[in-house]
C-alpha cells in the first residue's frame, strides 16, 4: 500500500478541509478501511515506518491508530495494527451499481450455472475426460513446441495454422462427406466462436436468423449477440419443419440447424428434409449454418454425410468442434466455408481477429494425422453405444409407462419426453438436481410461444453403464413423485407407481459392461 499515495489523493479531495496532519491522517485511513481499499485483515505499516515514509512525527501516526482502534476499525496484537474483520466497508454494503451502458441483449440473457465439472449425472455436452489419451496427447504437445521458431511465437494467420486446416479438410472429405479444400477451413476458439463468426460475417443487423424450437441457447445467444431478429422454427421427429408461409413471411438471411443430432431433442433430420431444406435456402438466397457438434458418435445405421456435401455449391457454413470428440478445453473449432466466401472471409479474419496458440493447432494437426485420433474415436464410440443401452434399457424398464425416448441413435445425450403436459420438466428437473441428479428441462431451451417438447435431457457419456441402472431408478422416482402430485395415470395402471424418491434408491444394477 502506498500510503504517501494514499494520503495525497485524500488529502486533495479534501483540500478545503484545515484538519491538523493527525485528524488528516485518521479521517484519511479511516475512509480507506470504509470504503475496502485497506479490507479486513489488512496490517498497517509500523508507526515508525509510516511515519518516515510520511515524514511526519510519530505521536502523529500513534494518535491516527489509536482514534481508529477506540472506533472499533483496528485491533492491536503482538505484531502490530490490523484492519478489524467487523468494519463494515462501504463498497461491500453499497447498492448494485445500475448497468449503465450494458446492451439489452446481453442484459436479457439467460442464465445458465456450470455443472459440467461436478461430476454429476446426466449433465449434457461433456466426453468422458478419463477415457482420453492424455499420454499421447502431451507427446504431440511436446513434438509441437519442440518445432516452434521466433516466428511461430508472433501473431498467426487469422484463419489458422495451415498444417492443422488442411488436417481438417482431409479428415472431413474422409468420415463427413464435406466437399472442401485447406482453404475454405477457418480455425475459431469453439462453437460459440464459429457462430459468432457467421453471424457477423454472413448477416447485417437486423437480418432474420431462423433458429430450432427448442434449440440450443448459444446459438441465441451468438445471433441475438449479432443484432439479428430471432425466428423460432418448430421442431418435429424429423427435425427442422418450416411450412411454405414461414418462407413468405418469415424469410431468413441464415438457418441455424444441427441435423445430425438435433439440440437438445436428438432427432435427426430425413434426408428429404435436408434436401428440401438447401433447395428452399438457395431459392430464398439465404445460408444454413449447419453445426455437427457430436455427429461422429452414431450408434445406429450407416455414418450420416453432412448436409453440406449432399449436392454440388450447397449454400451451407459447416461449423464443427473437438470439444466433445477431443475435450472441452483445448478450445478449438472450424467454420467451413463456401468456396466463394473463402476469400471475403479470410479478409474479415486478417482485420478483425488475431490468432495464436500454435503449439496446441501443431498438436491437434498431428494427432489427426496419426491416426490416434480416429483410434480414440473408435474407443469412445464402443463407450458411448454401451452407455447408451444401459441407459435406454434403465429407462425402459423405470420410466416406460410414462415417458418416451427421442435421439438415442446418436450422440452423447438423449431426450425424455413427458406426453402429459401436466408434468413440469422444470418442476422434475429442480427436484432431481436437490437428489443430485442433473437433466436439463426440454422447455428451457424454447424460444417462446408454447413448447412443443416437453421433457428432459440426459447426457450419458460421463455416466458408467454399471451405475445406469441406480441413477435412473432415483431419477424415476422423482418423476413418478411428480405424477402422483398431478394425478397422472400411467400407461398401465395395474403397476403401482413409486411415490418417493427414498423408495427406490438403493439397490445397485447388474453390471452391462
Amino acid at each position: 500500500m502506498d500510503y504517501a499515495l494514499l494520503l495525497d489523493t485524500f488529502g486533495r479531495i479534501h483540500a478545503g478541509r484545515a484538519w491538523p496532519r493527525q485528524r488528516l491522517l485518521h479521517e484519511c485511513l479511516r475512509a480507506a478501511i470504509r470504503d475496502g481499499t485497506l479490507a479486513a485483515g489488512t496490517r498497517l505499516a509500523a508507526t515508525r515506518t509510516l511515519a518516515g515514509e510520511l515524514g511526519i512525527a510519530r505521536n502523529t501516526v500513534l494518535y491516527a491508530y489509536e482514534q481508529l482502534a477506540s472506533e472499533g476499525f483496528v485491533v492491536s496484537d503482538r505484531r502490530g495494527t490490523v484492519v478489524a474483520a467487523l468494519a463494515g466497508t462501504q463498497r461491500s454494503q453499497a447498492a448494485p451499481l445500475p448497468q449503465a451502458g450494458l446492451a439489452r441483449r446481453a442484459r436479457d440473457l439467460r442464465s445458465m450455472a456450470n455443472v459440467a465439472s461436478e461430476g454429476l449425472a446426466f449433465v449434457p455436452g461433456v466426453p468422458d475426460l478419463h477415457a482420453f489419451p492424455l499420454a499421447s496427447w502431451r507427446r504431440h504437445l511436446e513434438r509441437a513446441w519442440r518445432s516452434l521458431g521466433p516466428a511461430q511465437l508472433n501473431y498467426g494467420d487469422p484463419a489458422g495454422e495451415a498444417a492443422l486446416r488442411a488436417a481438417i479438410a482431409d479428415y472431413l472429405r474422409a468420415s463427413r462427406g464435406v466437399v472442401c479444400e485447406a482453404g475454405q477451413v477457418f480455425i475459431t476458439d469453439g462453437t460459440q466462436s464459429s457462430l459468432d463468426l457467421c453471424a457477423r460475417a454472413c448477416a447485417d443487423e437486423g437480418d432474420t436468423v431462423w433458429i430450432e424450437d427448442p434449440g440450443y441457447g448459444g446459438a441465441l445467444a451468438a445471433f441475438r449477440g449479432a443484432g439479428l431478429a430471432l425466428e423460432g422454427i418448430k421442431v418435429d421427429l424429423e427435425g427442422l419443419a418450416p411450412t411454405p408461409h414461414d418462407w413468405q413471411a418469415r424469410r431468413p438471411k441464415l438457418v441455424y440447424v444441427t441435423p445430425s443430432h438435433q439440440y437438445p431433442v436428438g432427432v435427426v433430420m430425413s434426408l428429404a428434409r435436408r434436401l428440401a431444406l438447401i433447395e428452399d435456402a438457395r431459392q430464398a438466397g439465404a445460408l444454413i449454418v449447419e453445426d455437427d457438434y457430436d455427429s461422429e458418435f452414431r450408434h445406429e445405421g450407416p455414418p450420416l454425410a453432412a448436409m453440406q456435401g449432399l449436392v454440388p455449391d450447397a449454400p451451407v457454413l459447416y461449423c464443427g468442434t473437438f470439444s466433445k470428440t477431443m475435450f472441452p478445453g483445448l478450445r478449438i473449432g472450424f467454420v467451413v466455408a463456401p468456396p466463394g466466401l473463402a476469400g471475403p472471409l479470410a479478409a474479415m479474419r486478417a482485420q478483425s481477429s488475431a490468432s495464436g496458440r500454435a503449439a496446441e493447432q501443431l498438436a491437434l494437426a498431428g494427432f489427426l494425422r496419426s491416426g490416434e485420433f480416429m483410434a480414440h474415436l473408435r474407443r469412445m464410440r464402443r463407450l458411448y453405444r454401451q452407455r447408451r443401452d444401459a441407459l435406454v434399457a434403465a429407462l425402459a424398464r423405470h420410466l416406460g409407462r410414462i415417458a418416451e425416448v427421442h435421439g438415442a441413435s446418436a450422440g452423447m445425450h438423449l431426450a425424455l419426453r413427458l406426453p402429459d403436459e401436466r408434468l413440469s420438466d422444470v418442476a422434475i428437473a429442480a427436484r432431481a438436481r436437490a437428489e443430485g441428479i442433473i437433466v436439463n428441462p426440454l422447455s428451457f431451451h424454447a424460444l417462446g410461444g408454447g413448447a412443443p417438447w416437453n421433457g428432459l435431457m440426459l447426457g450419458y457419456a460421463q455416466v458408467p453403464a454399471e451405475r445406469m441402472d441406480a441413477l435412473v431408478r432415483r431419477l424415476a422416482a422423482v418423476v413418478h413423485l411428480a405424477a402422483y402430485e398431478a394425478g397422472v395415470t400411467p400407461a398401465d395402471p395395474d403397476r403401482p407407481l413409486n411415490r418417493s424418491p427414498s423408495a427406490v434408491s438403493s439397490p445397485s444394477a447388474p453390471s452391462r459392461s
